[in-house]
């Protein structure tokens, strides 16, 4: 019974907890990380599909470099940690028919074939890897972007393990290798695995040489004792050597940048025709380091000696010199400082008033005295000139005021600078009126060139304008004479120019006349606004002299001014006061009522009024008004806020028709007895719809009516014709009222800050940064400075269309245009250095040239001829000149007049070679004596701080 119930509680116990005994089984089907890992490395290259044999041809000379390469990066993990396999392949043209003649089972892999190519020895722009090994084609797994390193032994061993499974497993050709060590010692290890052959890629990277292997010799032991080759007559071993030296000391070098005279520029001996012109070139020397390069491709053991003690490796011997130049890093460059000086402009936010502070206008009472009394005596009526006591006087009396009141000290331009400024900006002001014209026309360049219209593009202004003169103006200030203080200063003392010139009726020189070309700045165009109430109020105030000396010599009343008169054939009415008005006598009236035609300018052809025989005459009508772009667009927000309606949009329609209506009126002064008819056939042909008919006598007549949308009901054009008044254009209510338009342009231009001002100049500057950047090339002929300026003015273009650009696109404009100015001073450097402008012979001259021009657009350039070439020998000098001047050595010359030549001989030619590079190869069979007979390779590297031995070695995987 008892047992009976242990039993029964056994089996309970065993229904109640089932999964109990689950975890005391073990799974060992399940993949673990590392499998999982070496499968998905399987997974990516089966979907790059690197699986089975590459198929290629011979590499070309140089094609390693030449070439395009493309790369693939995919992500791998194992475990958490992160890894990226990226794919470098260099691309090549299918060569499928050219491989099928050799059996694919007895090719190598072409890493291997790679390991042989001499085609491509110490190729100039490539990865580490290409140079080292010569590969083609390679794998890499590196650790990812915020990953640490793989520094433990046994943790690479466990990559190097994973690599040689997956290669095995999918028979991929590919070499693979694994970043191992930290990053920046760029360290790698891997394998190539092909059919019965395995190629292992191994590296030693120490900071110092041992002295041993410091020579050809010792590298050549250690080639020998790592392939182990079994065969008592070693095959021969192809060595390439290459030692690069490094000329540093460019001193003996004149630099051909003359620096700027900044004494000069501050004390103000600069002539005014300077603040023209933009500076150019780099203060200092641009080229930092010429690297040369001395080969000796392909030798054998046994021809060249090399080690400790003795070596034939002399540089001038060298069958083959290569040289490449290193650019200093952000040279300074003198346009580039101005642009970026007069950028940060754009970043202050501080007003005129707050930077020059409110010390100029110490006696207030006496100035608003002095300010009220004018007022009063232009509002009195006295026989003394009006323009005696015009607002400009008082303005200038003020600006002599702030000159006085402002001590020496204080005052940000030198008055001789700014007396230059000003003269360089109106030159018209130092001659008479009848010589400006002149001036004006021999400063103009030729408008024909492409050059010209790049304002356009840009959106700044012609290079001969006022604007582009005062953009420049500004730039030179802002560098040279006191900064954002100076910009203030110089911008007031404008603004004051802009109102005497509008008070005086001068016309601002460098514009040109019409309307604002909205194609330019918006400063630009604000100043041809000004211009062009400065021309309407000359033609107004012209137009009021003649007719007044028509009355005098009339019967004209002594007690009215000529000013009070206003029936002249250019003056407008609303000026006039209603007492004016009822002084116009009744014989003014009456040829009004009794339809007298005013205001004709000439017949319209053949074409007669439709009521009448009289002729049609074109009115003389007004000009419509100009308007700058932000005009525009205010006056485009305000109709489009009127809104849809019926009455938003017959306002809209009132508002648009004012210049419709002015010209109505002046046709109907001119046209007496006309209809709404005869104006359409002269302002809009085609609403005036003629065809022919048979009247009732049967003759074929012409007959024309108004089109189908002049008789629509609430015509604005029909409402227009009926509330118009016979009245001539010179008695009609100004279209454009100058004098308030031209005090709402000063009113703008007084409210500018500085940085307000250097935004709108900035495309001006832009323009003569780039027109000057053309200037200095067309001297050099540099292709890939011309194919950046373009790529730098379609930038421009587009990002200067904007009424605010990006501030830090403007800057990468500004960067561009500072690399191609460094460029052009690169190239001058090296003229320079290479004696071109000298008195060379005229064939080495155009060799040198393309020497120059190659070292400027490509890595690295051979030297034709080598060391006695004519760019060679100069090298050579360089170097001997360089040795000389670092060690205090006299020079031959003088070394020959003192008879020191012990001395001369003692110092050496060249400096001790900053790097060498030596590169062994050969073709034993490993491991064993009947092995094929494979590539083995070794790229060894000799610097001051490192010393890397990258080795490629095959063996036989087959007869070991």
């Amino acid at each position: 019974m008892h047992l009976e119930r242990n039993k029964q509680r056994a089996k309970m116990a065993a229904d109640s907890d089932p999964e109990s005994e689950v975890f005391e089984i073990t799974d060992f089907t399940t993949a673990s990380e590392w499998e999982r890992f070496i499968s998905r490395v399987e997974e990516v290259l089966n979907d790059w599909k690197l699986i089975g044999s590459g198929v290629g041809k011979p590499l070309e000379k140089g094609e390693l470099t030449s070439g395009s390469w493309e790369e693939h990066t995919q992500e791998i993990n194992f475990a958490d940690f992160r890894f990226s396999i990226t794919h470098h392949c260099l691309k090549q043209e299918s060569t499928e028919n050219e491989s099928r003649d050799e059996p694919e089972e007895d090719a190598y892999p072409l890493a291997m074939q790679d390991l042989l190519c001499m085609n491509n020895d110490f190729p100039p722009r490539a990865h580490c890897l290409v140079r080292w090994f010569g590969l083609r084609e390679f794998l890499v797994i590196a650790p990812g972007a915020h990953c640490e390193a793989v520094v433990s032994e046994s943790k690479c061993n466990l990559l190097l393990s994973s690599v040689s499974i997956a290669l095995a497993n999918t028979g991929c050709q590919v070499p693979l290798l694994v970043q191992i060590q930290q990053k920046w010692r760029k360290v790698y290890a891997g394998e190539c695995q092909g059919p019965g052959v395995r190629t292992d890629f191994e590296m030693v990277h120490l900071r110092k040489a041992p002295g041993q292997y410091t020579h050809l010799s010792g590298l050549l032991d250690i080639f020998k004792n790592k392939i182990g080759c079994p065969l008592t007559p070693l095959p021969p071993i192809s060595i390439s050597i290459r030692f690069t030296f490094v000329l540093q000391d460019g001193q003996q070098c004149s630099w051909p940048q003359q620096p700027p005279d900044f004494d000069a520029l501050l004390a103000g001996e600069v002539g005014g025709v300077e603040f023209g012109k933009l500076p150019f070139g780099a203060c200092e020397d641009p080229i930092s380091e010429l690297h040369l390069a001395t080969t000796w491709p392909n030798l054998t053991e046994g021809i060249v000696v090399d080690n400790d003690v003795y070596s034939d490796l002399d540089p001038l011997q060298a069958p083959h010199w290569s040289v490449r130049v290193r650019k200093a890093d952000n040279p300074q460059c003198l346009l580039g400082e101005f642009l970026t000086e007069f950028f940060k402009l754009c970043c202050r936010k501080e007003t005129s008033e707050e930077i020059l502070g409110r010390n100029a206008v110490d006696e207030e009472g006496k100035e608003n005295s002095d300010i009220s009394q004018a007022l009063s005596k232009l509002t009195e009526p006295t026989a003394v000139p009006i323009h005696k006591l015009s607002v400009s006087s008082m303005v200038h009396s003020a600006r002599k005021r702030i000159r006085r009141n402002r001590r020496a000290d204080e005052s940000p331009i030198n008055n001789d600078v700014l007396n230059s400024i000003l003269l360089y900006l109106f030159p018209d002001a130092a001659l008479d009126k009848a010589d400006s014209s002149e001036v004006r026309s021999s400063q103009e360049p030729a408008r024909d060139s492409e050059d010209y219209h790049l304002y356009n593009q840009l959106k700044s202004a012609p290079s001969d304008s006022l604007t582009s003169r005062l953009a420049l103006c500004v730039c030179v200030v802002n560098f040279h004479h006191g900064g954002v203080r100076a910009v203030a200063h110089l911008w007031q003392e404008f603004v004051l120019e802009m109102r005497y010139r509008w008070e005086n009726n001068c016309l601002i020189y460098g514009l040109a006349g019409g309307a604002p070309d909205l194609r330019c700045c918006l400063l630009h165009q604000k100043l041809q606004m000004l211009n062009c109430c400065i021309e309407r109020k000359r033609a107004r105030d012209d137009g009021r002299k003649s007719g007044a000396s028509d009355r005098s010599r009339a019967d004209v009343s002594p007690g009215k001014s000529w000013d009070s008169w206003s029936d002249s054939e250019d003056e407008f009415f609303e000026c006039l006061s209603d007492t004016e008005e009822m002084k116009e006598t009744d014989s003014e009236k009456r040829p009004a009522n009794k339809s007298k035609a005013e205001g004709r300018l000439q017949p319209h052809g053949k074409l007669t009024l439709l009521r009448s025989p009289e002729p049609l005459y074109i009115p003389v009508t007004q000009e419509p008004a100009p308007m700058t772009e932000d005009l525009l667009e205010e006056q485009s927000e305000v109709l489009a806020k009127l809104g849809t309606s019926a009455e938003g949009a017959h306002l809209r329609a009132r508002m648009q028709s004012a210049c419709l209506l002015s010209d109505m009126e002046s046709f109907k002064a001119a046209n007496p007895g006309c209809c709404l008819e005869d104006f359409v056939r002269w302002y809009s042909p085609r609403d005036y719809v003629e065809e022919e008919v048979v009247d009732e006598a049967g003759q074929t007549v012409t007959r024309g009516e108004l089109s189908a949308r002049m008789k629509i009901p609430g015509n604005m054009w029909v409402e227009a014709w009926e509330t118009a008044k016979a009245t001539p254009a010179r008695r009609q209510k100004r279209l454009f009222d100058d004098t308030k338009e031209a005090e709402k342009v000063l009113h703008y231009l007084s409210q500018q800050k500085p940085s307000d001002l250097t935004q709108h100049l900035m495309p001006c500057v832009l323009h003569a940064a780039l027109l000057k950047i053309k200037e200095e090339e067309a001297s050099e002929d540099i292709a890939s400075v011309r194919k950046a300026l373009q790529q730098v003015t379609a930038h421009a273009s587009k990002l200067l269309r904007h009424p605010n650009p990006d501030f830090k696109k403007l800057e990468d404009i500004i960067a561009q245009m500072s690399a191609v100015e460094a460029v052009i001073a690169c190239s001058r450097s090296l003229k320079n250095k290479f004696g071109i402008a000298g008195g060379q012979r005229e064939d080495d001259t155009d060799e040198l040239q393309r020497f120059v021009s190659c070292l400027l657009e490509e890595p690295e350039v051979s030297v034709i001829g080598a060391g006695r070439g004519p760019a060679g020998t100069i090298i050579h000098k360089l170097f001997v000149s360089s040795q000389r001047a670092a060690l205090l050595a006299p020079m031959e010359d003088e070394a020959a007049h003192s008879g020191g030549t012990d001395d001369r001989k003692a110092v050496p030619d060249f400096p001790p070679p900053a790097g060498r590079e030596v590169l062994l190869r050969t073709c034993v069979p490993r491991p064993a004596p009947y092995s094929k007979a494979l590539p083995q390779r070794l790229f060894c590297v000799l610097t001051r701080d490192e010393f890397r031995l990258a080795g490629a070695f095959s063996s036989d995987t087959c007869f070991f």
